[in-house]
């Protein structure tokens, strides 16, 4: 399955749009793109926002909202989601479904519209854990067209091979308690989900501290505003000439001449930074990537690895659904630590862990690097052990309807 033979041209689009790929999109020239923007609100390109299937007024993340709303939805058993920071792994977490992101290089990113190489990669979004494993055995290998992937072929293996019950009998963990205490009801099922994990025979180790977080935001920031503008012109070079726009420039020129339909719910702050960077070759730009990639990898997820003496580290993945908000736009309350798979350009795996008032929440599984398969036989082995911890959509408008909730709100019966 190459990206290639899922790609669509989009008619009077002044991009080729992603079909199923549900990265930054394109809509009448504009791209969307999951990096911060004034006003943002729900998952959007152009228009409509996408739904969430547990509460049709709840957001679903993103950028791979609409593969994760489909899987959820049942409307298919998998889809494919790109990510650059969260942007597989959120979306399914809030849809309540299985999403890993490899590690970068692992799966070709040829005509995948790009915010940045160093951390973008497409992956598998599937209702179950082994429909993953199958899905990035057939896209996982070496392509010509991204030098990322020299690797892939050597280090591809077939993921569904360690797919055992039992994966889990032995296994050492690291618990990131450092990524818990913003939400209590995800601390509740993260809570039911770590006996899950010693009850099949893991040993579970705690991890109080974490990274320097403040040293990785503002670094990767600017190394995606810098590879933004870098490789949205190399992409676009590689379009046919009825594609008129070319540059990130040009993409800014239009939304400006058609504000009102492209920037009626948020501006474009975010491409005028990337507009305004100097290039792949400015030293403020290799300090930061050096500086981002230092914490989040070597003195991050490596170093709580090897100090924890542990093969893998497991936190919520990220909060309940928030409300698509036009007016105030979206409250997201954040969690989780995944940011640093994403700049470390690891892998990560989110399984469902069950729900707060019928919203589904996930549990992270992270890796060093092309530790696919065993991150994935340990998902695999969490999902056949707690098979209630998987939500079925109650498509109600909001959750203040559901079963649930009604129950809470009734009144005492006297």
């Amino acid at each position: 399955m190459s990206p290639a033979a899922m790609r669509r041209s989009s008619p009077g689009c002044a991009l080729p749009a992603p079909c199923c790929w549900a990265r930054p999109t394109c809509r009448n020239g504009r791209i969307s793109a999951p990096m911060p923007r004034s006003r943002a609100g729900a998952r959007w390109a152009g228009r409509p926002a996408t739904r969430n299937p547990h509460a049709l007024s709840r957001n679903t993340c993103g950028s791979s909202s609409g593969s994760g709303a489909a899987v959820a939805a049942q409307m298919v058993d998998a889809a494919i989601g790109t990510e650059t920071d969260g942007s597989i792994t959120c979306p399914a977490a809030m849809n309540g479904i299985v999403g890993i992101k490899p590690t970068v290089g692992l799966v070709s990113r040829t005509h995948v519209v790009p915010i940045s190489h160093s951390q973008d990669t497409a992956g598998p979004m599937t209702r179950d854990v082994r429909t993953a494993a199958r899905l990035l055995t057939a896209m996982a290998g070496s392509d010509p067209a991204d030098p990322a992937t020299k690797e892939a072929d050597a280090r591809k293996t077939d993921y569904t091979a360690a797919l055992k019950p039992d994966a889990l009998k032995g296994a050492r963990i690291g618990v990131l308690r450092w990524a818990t205490g913003w939400h209590a009801g995800v601390d509740a099922r993260f809570e039911a989900a770590l006996a899950v994990l010693k009850a099949q025979g893991a040993t579970l180790v705690d991890i109080t501290t974490g990274p320097n977080r403040r040293e990785i935001g503002p670094n990767e920031f600017q190394v995606l505003l810098t590879e933004l503008k870098a490789d949205l012109a190399a992409y676009l070079a590689s379009t046919p000439a009825t594609v008129k726009t070319r540059t990130l420039a040009d993409v800014i020129v239009f939304n400006k001449a058609n504000a009102g339909t492209e920037m009626g719910l948020f501006g474009q702050d975010t491409f005028e930074k990337a507009e305004a960077t100097k290039g792949l070759t400015d030293p403020a730009y290799l300090k930061a990537r050096e500086t981002s990639l230092k914490f989040a990898g070597k003195e991050g997820i490596d170093k709580m690895l090897a100090e924890a003496k542990v093969e893998v580290l497991v936190a919520p993945t990220a909060a309940p659904a928030w409300f698509i908000d036009p007016v105030n736009a979206d409250q997201a309350p954040g969690g989780g630590a995944g940011g640093l798979a994403a700049v470390a350009g690891y892998p990560h795996l989110t399984v469902p862990m069950g729900g707060v008032r019928g919203l589904p929440v996930g549990l992270s599984f992270i890796g060093p690097a092309w530790s696919e398969a065993r991150l994935l036989a340990m998902g695999y082995a969490f999902e056949q052990a707690a098979p209630t911890m998987k939500l079925i959509p109650a498509m109600v408008q909001t959750v203040e309807e559901s079963a649930e909730v009604q129950a809470l709100f009734a009144p005492a019966k006297r």
